[in-house]
């Protein structure tokens, strides 16, 4: 009899060291098993061998044939640990899915194998464009493991992608290729498949559990390099000697994992790239501030990209129009007489229109309808959130607190806005003014992510005239029918209590004019905001990526904000608001103790009520982020945490 100690993928399981089990074969470290675990079977990972223990031990349930996690597992998995500390069986959950518990079928689902897999023919790709050469070369002969490539919207991107994957498995290695949702994943695939018809494996949540567990099986047991496309959980797919790992649109928020262990998509990807010694490609059009910084300041390659890749530039007409000038408003309160004369235009050409709202659009501000006055915390300026049921208003960051005004401080108008706008509402207008028109909502309130696929399928062929979009349609997609974009309330984002809201503003407007004017043809954009005057709207509408990034490192220094310091948000939930802000006051009190670390006021959390339950949230910022994990892993029991978090929200 064999003993080994073994780590489980399980939420059950809680502690730091693996648990041991018996079995009667010799196993190597990093075989995949099934092993019991509290009246359950779950699946686990060969640590290493062991002596017999003193104590009694269960046997292995069985060992997966010939399927073993690579070394690099391992040693991302302690990495991790120690990065962003989580429990061992939530840990191991990245690496092994759950559905290896299950005894696979002899038969596999052919309409699973065709979406999961390349089973197209090898077809030409178009040629590489100079600039797409250009940047190629520069890749190729850089000495550094990580690069950005900046590119701006339409410049071909992806085709850079392909032809280092190319270059990648010439050298028999295997490739990561990340999108930062599902949505986009179908078009991804389908230029991979295209140039790697029988080297493409896709995996993410939505694939049955079947096609999931076959794939990773496969994976795990490849004799040739693969490619691996999916959203960040492709990261942990157990891939031998990976060459190249590509993020792309790498500024999405989607890449930062919302639950423990809460990480960076970014950070493990280098992390993974410096342990098989790969490349780290991060594409964007609009780099995030936190990257940027980093890059300049280790003097890592930046790539730039300019040109269009397909036909010639079609720079579209841009227009802004000031949501305070009501006259412009004849036809609807929250769109433009000029944007509806040019859907109107659209319409009549057989051409697409894009109605987009920022889906954060339900910000619960205080703001002047006349005006454009917002209030703004005196100690960190930025916007206060406000609270129906108390009828005040509270800065998220620093705690301060005050009673919204009856009429604007600027002007003294009365007409003081308590809330945003909804897509649905839109919509509906939408069909009113236009009855004739196909339209189409395309945001998460309406569509699941497994029927986006044919959403867009449906908006790329032409059949809807208007798409009233969120962010999910701002990503990466490619429409060449869309003529007009109409972006109804450009500066909703900018009225979030939060330091990273104007880069959100910035690469949110950026990304959706980015959907026109890529070779297809003459293109509108309309852009409504109550601040026409706004550096940020003014930056995104000259695509100045330079200034907008010195204003906002400047504005970070001043205020102590990411990159220039590392962050820790705390919160906790209890029954009652009170209890909830007792518990945060006495641990900020037990914080305020540590060395080199800075504790904000406790405030109630933006969203102050889940469940039934009080949250409230403490900010803990350092210049060490040694400081901070030793902070988590010291935490109370009912406290959460999210270290790096990409808001503080």
């Amino acid at each position: 009899m064999h003993y080994y100690h073994i780590w489980v993928a399980t939420p059950a399981y809680h502690k730091p060291e693996p648990l041991t089990y018996s079995h009667d074969a010799v196993l190597k470290p990093g075989a995949a098993v099934v092993v019991p675990l509290r009246g359950n079977k779950v699946v686990g990972t060969v640590a290493a061998k062991t002596t017999k223990p003193r104590f009694a031990t269960k046997p292995i349930v069985r060992a997966l044939d010939d399927c073993q996690l690579p070394p690099s597992s391992q040693a991302l998995a302690d990495w991790l640990a120690d990065y962003y500390p989580a429990p061992s069986g939530i840990l191991w959950q990245l690496f092994l899915p759950s559905g290896l518990v299950q005894q696979p079928r002899t038969t596999s689902a052919a309409a699973d194998d065709d979406k999961a897999r390349g089973a197209a023919p090898a077809a030409a790709l178009p040629s590489l464009t100079s600039d797409q050469q250009s940047a190629i070369q520069t890749i190729n002969a850089s000495t550094s493991r990580s690069i950005i490539l900046h590119g701006d919207t339409g410049t071909g991107k992806t085709r850079v992608y392909i032809e280092l994957a190319a270059a990648c498995l010439e050298r028999q290695k295997s490739a990561i290729i990340m999108t930062p949702e599902i949505s986009l994943t179908p078009q991804l695939v389908a230029a991979f498949e295209q140039a790697f018809p029988d080297r493409t494996v896709v995996m993410h949540s939505h694939l049955s559990i079947a096609t999931k567990r076959r794939n990773w099986l496969d994976i795990a047991r490849a004799d040739q390099p693969l490619i691996v496309i999916g959203p960040r959980s492709a990261l942990f797919a157990p891939l031998n000697n990976i060459g190249l790992i590509v993020q792309d649109e790498c500024h999405d928020g989607a890449y930062k994992q919302e639950q423990a262990p809460y990480y960076q998509t970014s950070r493990v990807a280098a992390k993974l790239a410096a342990i098989h010694d790969a490349a780290l490609i991060m594409g964007s059009a609009t780099p995030s501030v936190s990257d940027y910084y980093m890059f300049e300041h280790k003097k890592l390659p930046i790539v730039r990209m300019r040109q269009m890749a397909v036909g010639r530039e079609h720079p579209a007409e841009t227009k802004v129009v000031d949501l305070r000038d009501r006259q412009q408003f004849a036809r609807s309160r929250w769109l433009s007489d000029m944007l509806l004369d040019r859907i109107a235009d659209a319409l009549r050409q057989n051409r697409q229109s894009l109605v987009f709202l920022n889906r954060r659009g339900t910000a619960r501000l205080v703001l002047c309808e006349d005006c454009g006055w917002q209030m703004l915390c005196p100690q960190c300026d930025l916007p206060l959130t406000y609270h129906g049921d108390q009828h005040s208003t509270q800065c998220h960051t620093c705690g301060f607190a005050a009673t919204p005004p009856a009429h604007c401080e600027q002007c003294n108008s009365g007409n003081i806005l308590f809330r945003g706008l909804g897509t649905k509402s839109l919509y509906n207008e939408l069909q009113k003014l236009f009855p004739q028109a196909r339209i189409s909502r395309f945001d998460s309130d309406n569509a699941q992510e497994e029927r986006l696929e044919k959403l867009y399928s449906q908006v790329r062929s032409g059949q809807t005239d208007i798409i009233v979009g969120t962010q999910q349609l701002s990503k990466g997609l490619d429409l060449p029918q869309l003529r007009v974009v109409g972006v109804v309330l450009a500066d909703t984002g900018l009225y979030f209590p939060d330091f990273t809201a104007e880069e959100r503003t910035y690469q949110m407007l950026r990304q959706v004019m980015g959907r026109v004017g890529r070779g297809h043809g003459l293109s509108n954009i309309i852009v409504q905001t109550y601040q026409p005057d706004s550096s940020v709207i003014g930056a995104a509408l000259d695509k100045d990526y330079a200034a907008f990034y010195q204003s906002q490192i400047a504005e970070r220094q001043q205020f102590n904000f990411p990159p220039l310091c590392y962050v820790l948000k705390l919160s906790c939930a209890r029954a009652s608001s009170a209890v909830a802000e007792r518990a945060a006051v006495d641990l900020a009190a037990e914080l305020r103790q540590r060395p080199s670390v800075q504790v904000t006021e406790p405030a109630p959390s933006f969203t102050a009520k889940v469940r039934g339950k009080y949250r409230w949230q403490l900010i803990v910022r350092s210049q060490q982020r040694a400081r901070l994990t030793a902070i988590v892993r010291a935490l109370p029991s009912g406290w959460g945490y999210d270290i790096d978090p990409t808001d503080l929200l």
